[in-house]
């Protein structure tokens, strides 16, 4: 297996190298609901528009779950490795995997049976209701696919591989691409369609991805004498697992609270807010992918017993971050207007101008979202993850209050939504440098 040892060489180049592959994966992920969005806001209306917007991040926050748990398994799986204790790490494999499973099978059973309680707690409007429905009602036949792509694609990137899980994506983003404009465009199937579309190609690169990693990579894939219960390791995969999984989960629960409070202002502001988070998520994406990569490195490191490696890492990576995200603040705040046309037709001027506002004030403030993300990934990687989950609920916390109650003010209105997300970041990141220091000592 081609692996990438981050415990050696130069390390701003291995940090970029190893990070690369899954930046441009995660990029290429968010295709499948970008795609979706495009198409519809495009060529069907302002409603489905805001109906697949509004769907994304419900999706979102039932992913982040199931995203959390395979993170938290790949941590484990990256210290066995730099400790190269293989026989540990083929046996979490094995345990991970039954866990992880049975957790999808149980979303998956929960979100069909509430799906109405659902969209009555994000108060949907009655024009976007039936539409975001249908949409979600076949989306959820692909979280099952969404599990088994992310446990693969940990499992890789935790010993070093960040470029095969990139090729699968790559690979079902464009079937998502040609799908979407055949079963909408030609076909003309509507919602369902960008949605029938999204789900097979979730399946293209889930079971791309398990058949590839276990017929060319066998060594890493459990044996029956790793195929036992040992609560020791369960424990130690459900430790890690689990609070990665509530950081996570609570991030995105409270985007999910944030959306109830969109949706209340209307489709226009729905409408705006769904195209603008996609490009928002475009926007700090990599950064966040860069924490993942960063999670990695100091994981190995610290199986590796490399304190002082570790310690030079967080300087490369917090400069990294910075250069970044002032590049992307600077084209997002020029060209906020330009980037909506690409899911806004240029009649809608009240969607467009209530997305450049968001753009605007987010875009500004990236760098605190990108530091944030190197936080969670040191934390997570020292076995600490319930110190992400803490700073999580500081920044969504205040997001949320902040939202909720500057919002109700009537001459801020809708701003106050935006304006409460760099605020949280900020707190957040002050928290994260002080627990950091602590830890340092």
């Amino acid at each position: 297996m081609k692996t990438f040892d981050l415990t050696e060489g130069n390390i701003t180049k291995t940090l970029l190298q190893f990070a690369l592959p899954m930046i441009l994966g995660n990029l290429l992920q968010q295709m499948y609901n970008v795609t979706d969005t495009l198409i519809v806001g495009r060529f069907i209306g302002r409603e489905a528009l805001a109906a697949v917007g509004s769907a994304y991040t419900l999706m979102t926050f039932l992913n982040s779950i199931l995203l959390g748990f395979c993170m938290g398994s790949g941590v484990m799986f990256s210290v066995c490795y730099g400790k190269k204790n293989y026989d540990r790490m083929k046996q979490g494999m094995f345990l991970s995997f039954v866990m992880i499973g049975t957790l999808t099978l149980g979303i998956n059973l929960a979100v069909f049976w509430g799906l109405d309680g659902i969209l009555k707690f994000l108060q949907v409007p009655g024009e976007v209701y039936g539409q975001m429905r249908q949409y979600l009602w076949i989306i959820f036949w692909g979280i099952t696919a969404i599990f088994v792509y992310n446990y693969f694609a940990s499992l890789l990137r935790a010993v070093g591989n960040s470029v095969v899980p990139l090729v699968f994506l790559g690979v079902s983003a464009v079937s998502n691409i040609v799908l979407d404009l055949v079963f909408v465009l030609v076909f003309g199937l509507g919602i369902g369609g960008a949605a029938w579309a999204t789900v097979l190609a979730q399946i293209f690169s889930g079971v791309g991805i398990s058949i590839y990693t276990l017929v060319k990579f066998p060594e890493f894939c459990p044996d029956r004498a790793c195929m036992k219960w040992d609560f020791q390791v369960l424990k130690e995969i459900f430790h890690l697992s689990f609070l990665t999984s509530v950081q996570q989960s609570v991030m995105n629960f409270g985007i999910l609270m944030v959306q109830g409070l969109v949706n209340s202002f209307g489709p226009v502001v729905m409408a705006a807010f769904a195209a603008a988070v996609k490009i928002d998520s475009f926007a700090y994406m990599p950064v966040q992918d860069f924490g993942n990569a960063f999670s990695t490195f100091v994981a190995q490191n610290a199986g590796a017993g490399k304190n002082d490696r570790i310690q030079k890492g967080i300087r490369s990576a917090g400069i990294c971050t910075l250069v970044f995200c002032l590049i992307i603040t600077t084209g997002v705040c020029l060209f906020a207007r330009e980037l909506l046309l690409i899911f806004v037709r240029p009649s809608e001027t009240e969607v467009l101008a209530v997305g450049v506002e968001y753009l605007r004030i987010e875009g500004a403030f990236y760098c605190l979202i990108g530091f944030l993300f190197l936080f969670y990934g040191y934390f997570r990687a020292m076995g600490k993850p319930g110190m992400s989950v803490v700073l999580t609920g500081i920044s969504l916390g205040t997001r949320v209050a902040l939202a909720y109650t500057l919002s109700g003010i009537p001459r801020v209105g809708v701003r106050g939504i935006w304006a409460a997300v760099p605020i949280g970041w900020f707190l957040a990141d002050v928290a994260g440098m002080l627990a950091m220091k602590a830890d340092r000592r």
